[in-house]
């Protein structure tokens, strides 16, 4: 009961004191109403439409419901609470924060208190009462403005998710293989109050790890989980100081950059981003920090065409499968590194750190092994790309 008491003083009162302040509910709403609009600036306009009828509609219900709790604290607030939840999403609506229904609602109970303490007096009510009156006073107007918190709160949410679904329609039509209607693209836009840029770009990093970089990216970004991946367009990715923003934001994620270009590149410009950060966790390409996809075209291309850069490797390296495990290795890259110096031993022996006599054994050996694979050009790229993707 102690307990009870203390987080719901009302319940101390007897049912005599609400037949005592009820008399006083008119004049402390029309007081209440006038104070407001005189002392929270925000309300200081006549109270016309939807805007006055919830004030209205919130004080003489706060003021009913009050004298309802003191003659019978069981009945509970009820479907009362929808009022002041109702007056906080309002609230949001309207672009506002919560301090002026907060100013509104000390407004409410310093006029009512007022009101309440001089019938109170008039009818000699003892001190131990008008205490316990002006608590319940004050921890009922205490409970009003937490509704109003919950009724603001689920406003948001419900903000932000409509703005991430309009995101995520926006990304998907943007990213959409055959590029969208330009009149569609730009009525997306609009209702995902994104603005076109004239360039744009991608980038692509792990779904989890969206949350550690969103805070961080440019303003203008837009922000989704696409194709199991998290997806990033960049407006004006080649601005002034665009590449130092992005590079700060996913400092920490592996992150991958597709090329820059209009908004109808986009397609293509994930797509490269998408392969580049699967090719890095992948190990095909390094995985640390911000890979631009450009820069490593030619490790796309064999890591996206595995299956046949693996065709091609048991064809031409069939014959270095005899030697041991460390033998393939070093014969391996001697034979990159013979494609790449065209076979110049000097060259060849300054790319490995070898002794160029070692470099001609080894070259020697190689021959043994791969025979006129070394000379024919064709067979040399097929040699080169088995290579590259081993």
């Amino acid at each position: 009961m102690t307990s009870s008491l203390n987080s719901e003083p009302w319940r101390g009162l007897q049912p005599a004191v609400a037949d005592l302040i009820e008399p006083e509910l008119d004049a402390v709403t029309g007081e209440i109403l006038v104070t407001i609009g005189r002392e929270v600036p925000e309300y200081a306009r006549p109270l016309e439409g939807n805007f006055g009828r919830g004030i209205r509609t919130g004080v003489g219900e706060a003021l009913s419901q009050f004298v309802a709790l003191i003659r019978d604290p069981e009945a509970g607030r009820g479907l009362g609470r929808e009022v002041y939840i109702e007056l906080g999403r309002g609230e949001l609506r309207q672009g506002r924060t919560l301090d002026s229904l907060q100013a509104a609602y000390r407004v409410g109970a310093r006029v009512a208190w007022r009101h309440f303490a001089r019938a109170a007096r008039r009818a000699k009510l003892d001190v131990e009462t008008l205490s316990l009156l002006a608590e319940a006073i004050f921890a009922y107007i205490d409970e009003l403005s937490a509704d109003s918190v919950e009724g603001y709160a689920e406003a948001q949410a419900e903000t932000e998710d409509q703005r991430r679904r309009r995101q995520r329609e926006l990304v998907a039509l943007l990213l959409r293989d055959p590029p969208a209607d330009a009149a569609e693209l730009r009525g997306a836009a609009a209702t995902a109050s994104w603005k076109l840029p004239r360039r744009a770009s991608t980038l692509a990093c792990a779904a989890t790890d969206l949350v550690h970089i969103v805070h961080r990216l440019p303003a203008d970004s837009l922000v989704a989980e696409f194709d199991e991946i998290g997806c990033v367009l960049l407006a004006d990715p080649d601005g002034p100081g665009r590449a130092a923003e992005i590079e700060n934001a996913v400092a920490a994620v592996p992150a991958a950059l597709g090329p820059p270009g209009e908004p109808a590149g986009l397609p293509e410009s994930w797509s490269s981003a998408k392969s580049c950060l699967l090719a890095a966790q992948a190990g095909a390409l390094p995985s640390g920090g911000l890979i631009h996809a450009d820069d490593h075209l030619a490790e796309l291309l064999l890591f996206e065409g595995s299956a046949l850069a693996g065709r091609i490797a048991a064809r031409r390296l069939i014959s270095l499968e005899a030697l041991t495990d460390k033998a393939q290795e070093r014969m391996r890259e001697t034979a990159l590194a013979y494609v790449r110096h065209r076979g110049n031993s000097v060259e060849m022996a300054a790319a490995l750190h070898l002794h160029p006599q070692t470099v001609r054994y080894r070259i020697a050996r190689l021959r043994e092994l791969l025979g006129d694979q070394l000379d024919d050009p064709d067979a040399r790229f097929e040699l080169e790309i088995a290579l590259r993707a081993g």
